[in-house]
C-alpha cells in the first residue's frame, strides 16, 4: 500500500484510493491519467467496441437495479419469455435465449427452487413445458417495474424517436 507523509501513515494516497495508481516499468508505483483520458485510436469509429462500451454501461446500471434479487439481464428476459409463451419448451427456451440445454437446466432448476417457474410433462412426456408460478407472475410484475425505470435512466440523453431508431438500426443488425 503506498503511503504518503501528506497522507499520513496507513492511508492511501488519492491516486490509489481512486484507483489511477499503476506499476511503472521499475516496478513502483505510479499514477497515471484516468481512462476517459486515454488516447483511443480507431476504437471509436469501431461499431463493436461502441457496442460494448454501451452494453457495459446498461448491464452496470441493471446490476445495481436488480442486486438485491440477484438477477442478471438474461434471467429477467427468461422469465418475459416465459410468461409470454406458456408452457414454451425447454429446448424453445434455450433456443431463444441462445444457451445449449444443459446451461439452461440449472437456470431452471433456480428458479424452481425460488418457486417462480415450474416445469410440467408436456404433451409427448420427452418435453417439459415451463410455466410462471403465481408467485413467479407476481415478482415478474414488479421486475417489469424496475425494467422500465431501469430504461428510462439508459435513454434519458435521447428522445422517444431517438430511442425507436436506435432499437430498429439494432433489431437490423441482428438480422444481418
Amino acid at each position: 500500500m503506498a503511503v504518503s507523509a501528506a497522507n499520513g501513515p496507513g492511508r492511501r494516497s488519492r491516486a490509489r484510493r481512486e484507483g489511477k495508481s499503476k506499476l511503472t516499468a521499475n516496478g513502483r508505483a505510479g499514477t497515471e491519467a484516468p481512462a476517459r483520458n486515454l488516447k483511443r485510436g480507431m476504437l471509436p469509429a469501431l461499431l463493436g467496441y461502441q457496442l460494448r462500451l454501451a452494453q457495459l454501461a446498461v448491464f452496470r446500471d441493471f446490476e445495481r437495479s436488480f442486486a438485491a434479487l440477484d438477477l442478471s439481464p438474461g434471467r429477467v428476459g427468461m422469465l418475459v419469455l416465459i410468461e409470454a409463451n406458456p408452457g414454451i419448451s425447454q429446448s424453445r427456451l434455450a433456443e431463444a435465449v441462445g444457451l445449449d440445454r444443459s446451461t439452461l437446466v440449472p437456470l431452471i432448476d433456480g428458479f424452481e427452487r425460488a418457486r417462480l417457474v415450474e416445469r410440467r410433462a408436456g404433451k409427448d412426456r420427452r418435453t417439459n413445458e415451463l410455466w410462471l408460478t403465481g408467485a413467479g407472475a407476481r415478482q415478474l410484475a414488479q421486475m417489469k417495474k424496475e425494467v422500465a425505470r431501469h430504461e428510462a435512466r439508459i435513454t434519458r440523453g435521447l428522445t422517444r424517436g431517438e430511442v425507436q431508431v436506435l432499437l430498429g438500426l439494432l433489431d437490423k443488425l441482428q438480422r444481418g
